[in-house]
């Protein structure tokens, strides 16, 4: 297209460039690497919840859903969560079906931060919560999580807020790091937020992805953090559809009433044949209860190989992430090292650098485990050569 000027734009998102996993997986495509660094299985997912989309597309269940969601999909959402965490959301007021959980983590940005305000953001942290702050005039502030174990120092927490904070973004299971919050971390923020108008925005898409017998402690659990969190889930991560960007936002009225307002503008309404097949199939409670072993079968599969390797494997508690170190193995930066892994290795993996604000390098890599055993063995092999 032949263009005489272009127009004058003024960016909202000057810095922003191509995120770090398409970065990684077209190197992984160049290469024909094993690619474990997005993070998304390399397995299918039910058949039979294949079947119930299929049903619910030729029952012609095919035009726009209800803007918070077809009512069975809330309704089992609420009762999940009842049984889960001992919280009643009503499924009128107080549960919206998403497209995804990054829209609904950008939407509950958009619906409560203005100009000026502070979010405390937890470093590394996923990449879509920085560009929604910004998107909305709002400032980030940057608290690191203390390397290796990644725990949360509260004093510097403390010392963050100031009049200006008006939310505080938690993730856990952690993405990239696979640390979880304990209940000395509930037990601060519950300090923390008291007679505060502090808002917490819980991204909890790994929420059933938790090893070694720990529980997963939702904002839900706890009334009066409940009463100020936004909280988020996805059936992208509990169904392995992460293609399908399905997921689910919950709130009490108050906050949710303000969500909904943007909500409608953003999506409007998510995919609906989608909705009824996850509404049939969320009754079945073993669908999501089965996660944890499911998936701590491959952790201890991934790191079982690992300990071949000559990486130091990092802590991994949650999420479906296993973090490793090559400080020991090589002065490179990760995103060089990562680079290197894959052309001369035939394996990707996520430099962490990439999730902290001014790219600190504590010389990590990311691998995803929700991949066949087969593709682990594979890539285990490969990382088996590195020295």
């Amino acid at each position: 297209m032949l263009i005489e000027k272009e127009v004058a734009i003024k960016s909202k998102l000057p810095h922003v460039g191509t995120t770090i996993f398409a970065i990684m997986s077209a190197l992984a495509n160049e290469h024909n690497a094993i690619n474990l660094s997005q993070g998304f299985p390399d397995f299918e997912c039910s058949p039979e919840l294949i079947a119930l989309v299929n049903k619910y597309m030729k029952k012609g269940f095919n035009q726009y859903a209800p803007m918070p969601g077809i009512l069975s999909l809330r309704e089992a959402i609420s009762e999940k969560i009842e049984k889960l965490y001992g919280a009643n959301y009503n499924p009128d007021t107080e549960i919206t079906v998403t497209a995804g959980g990054t829209q609904a983590l950008y939407t509950a940005i958009a619906a409560f931060i203005h100009p000026g305000d502070e979010v405390l953001v937890f470093e590394p942290a996923y990449d879509s919560y920085t560009p929604a702050i910004k998107m909305q005039g709002g400032l980030a502030k940057y608290i690191s999580l203390k390397h290796p174990n990644y725990h949360i120092d509260w004093t510097e927490v403390r010392k963050a807020v100031t009049g200006h904070t008006r939310m505080i973004i938690l993730n856990s299971p952690h993405n990239p790091t696979g640390s979880v919050l304990d209940e000395n971390d509930i037990k601060e923020l519950q300090r923390l937020t008291h007679n505060t108008d502090l808002i917490i925005l819980s991204d909890e898409v790994y929420e059933h992805i938790i090893f070694d017998g720990k529980p997963h402690l939702s904002m839900a659990k706890y009334p009066e953090l409940a009463q100020r969190s936004v909280i988020v889930s996805s059936f992208g991560k509990t169904f392995h559809t992460t293609g399908w960007k399905l997921g689910y936002c919950f709130a009490p009225e108050y906050l949710m009433k303000e969500f909904r307002k943007v909500h409608q503008f953003n999506v409007f309404s998510a995919n609906t044949p989608l909705q009824h097949a996850c509404a049939d199939f969320l009754r079945d409670e073993s669908t999501y209860l089965q996660l944890p072993a499911f998936y701590q079968q491959k952790r201890d599969f991934f790191r079982n190989l690992l300990q071949k390797t000559a990486f130091k494997l990092l802590p991994c508690v949650g999420s479906y992430f296993q973090n490793v170190s090559f400080a020991h193995l090589s002065s490179e930066s990760d995103m060089e090292f990562a680079r290197r892994l894959t052309t001369e290795y035939g394996v990707v993996g996520i430099p962490n650098s990439a999730f902290y604000n001014h790219k600190t390098d504590h010389k990590t890599l990311r691998f995803c485990f929700a991949k066949t055993e087969e593709t682990l063995t594979l890539a285990a092999e490969k990382l088996m050569k590195v020295s």
